[in-house]
C-alpha cells in the first residue's frame, strides 16, 4: 500500500487547490429591456432571445 514519504506542506496543498473557487455566471445585458440575464438564454423579464419575442408575457 502506498504511503507518503513526507508530509504535504501547506504551500503545496494550497497550490493544488488554487483552482477550487466559485465563478460568476456569464451575465449579459438584454438588448430589448436592458435587464441582466444569463448569456444564450431567453430573458426572464421580457421573454426575448436574439431580438425576437419567444415567450409571451401576460
Amino acid at each position: 500500500m502506498a504511503v507518503p514519504k513526507r508530509r504535504t506542506s501547506k504551500a503545496r496543498k494550497g497550490q493544488r487547490r488554487a483552482h477550487y473557487k466559485l465563478q460568476a455566471p456569464g451575465m449579459v445585458e438584454c438588448a430589448e429591456c436592458g435587464e441582466m440575464k444569463l448569456s444564450h438564454r431567453v430573458c426572464k423579464n421580457c421573454g426575448s432571445y436574439k431580438g425576437e419575442t419567444v415567450v409571451e408575457k401576460n
